[in-house]
């Protein structure tokens, strides 16, 4: 579960780097929860502000250090340590050999090993339980490894990446994200809490705090509205997907004002229940009202007794679809969920393209493939 949460960077003018275009992703750098990294010291009886380094004792690697160093093992575990997501098996195997209690020893092991009850076990106590390494150390009491191993074991916090919301001709000083905040009841009745989108929460600036800095930087990507503002566009972005839509509908509104000729501008979005997860509302029925929206198609699945998905509605308006797509060159982009809805969008457009194209399945395969290759159809997607 969580609430959506939209998010504005503003970018210090000075910084170049964050030059963006609309459909760039941001990768921004989270921080552990502090009251994580304080128990972890606790059970291991450390004091955090201990200063180390570790030294990467291969010869033949580049990387003298597995992170910035000399540094506290507070700084480690908070910045540059992944602390929330389950342990690798790896991590449990090296890790056994510090539980003093032999049944606890043997249940490391047991779920390091490849044997099928091994890796049973590893599956319903560590990965389905989401049990982080905070939770393996308070449920095995006789486990206390040294904090600097534990520290050499454990993988590296990684950035998170987001699609920009906004279009930089209209706000070329900020970045606009959109993302959920995360949180959920584990099976052991913990709270997990997703670390980027709870630490941008509690960055949200309040009276007291003028502002908040976020380290991060812009990565280019792939999906870019056509060189022609003349070009249609068709949008598919359910959920948090519609992102880097609101990014491309502002940029076309833009391109309006300046006088350019702009083609259509299509939206299917999807979400759950009209009144309580509709993204973006007011701006969508704006931009629609003012025609820069030439479509607002909205699939709200939990409203009504069937289910409704985006590809529902692609399906209902597939003569319009083959038009804009087969006549005037249309840009197909599709962002959101890769596991269901990205494959679904896909299979969708393979029978609207076999049917108004009369063509063989496989040849509708092959035109979709050949759209991708032109640049015509673009996924940005996340499992």
């Amino acid at each position: 579960g969580g609430r959506e949460a939209m998010l504005v960077f503003d970018l210090l003018s000075s910084c170049s780097l964050a030059r963006y275009e609309s459909g760039d992703h941001v990768a921004v750098y989270p921080a552990n929860d502090s009251s994580l990294v304080n128990q972890i010291g606790e059970i291991l009886g450390t004091d955090l502000d201990t200063i180390m380094s570790l030294n990467n004792l291969d010869e033949e690697s580049n990387k003298k250090h597995p992170f910035p160093c000399p540094t506290s093992y507070r700084t480690a575990l908070t910045y540059y340590l992944d602390i929330t997501n389950p342990p690798r098996t790896n991590v449990l195997y090296e890790l056994a050999q510090y539980a003093t209690d032999a049944g606890e020893q043997e249940r490391l092991r047991k779920m390091a090993s490849s044997a099928a009850e091994g890796k049973a076990l590893y599956l319903s106590w560590v990965v389905e339980a989401r049990r982080n390494i905070l939770a393996i150390l308070q449920d095995m009491p006789s486990l206390c490894p040294p904090i600097d191993h534990l520290c050499e074991l454990l993988p590296r916090l990684q950035a998170r990446y987001y699609s920009i919301a906004s279009s930089s001709k209209v706000h070329p000083n900020a970045i606009h994200i959109c993302a959920v905040t995360v949180e959920y009841e584990t099976k052991t009745g913990r709270l997990n809490k997703g670390v980027a989108t709870n630490w941008l929460k509690d960055k949200v600036p309040d009276e007291n705090r003028s502002n908040s800095l976020v380290p991060m930087y812009v990565r280019k990507s792939q999906f870019r509205l056509p060189f022609k503002p003349s070009t249609p566009v068709i949008m598919i972005g359910p959920g948090t997907g519609i992102a880097p839509f609101i990014g491309f509908i502002q940029e076309r509104a833009w391109l309006k004002q300046q006088g350019k000729e702009v083609g259509d501008t299509v939206l299917y979005y999807g979400c759950r229940h009209e009144r309580e997860d509709y993204l973006y509302r007011e701006e969508l029925a704006r931009f629609h009202q003012e025609g820069v929206l030439t479509q607002l198609n909205v699939a709200f699945s939990r409203d009504q007794a069937e289910k409704v998905y985006v590809q529902h509605l692609l399906k209902k308006n597939k003569e319009n679809i083959w038009k804009l797509v087969n006549e005037e060159n249309a840009h197909i982009y599709v962002c959101g969920d890769a596991r269901n809805m990205a494959r679904d969008v896909q299979n969708t457009f393979y029978e609207i393209v076999a049917e108004f194209g009369n063509m063989s399945q496989p040849q509708a395969v092959d035109y979709v493939k050949k759209l991708m290759t032109k640049g015509r159809y673009s996924l940005d997607v996340w499992s």
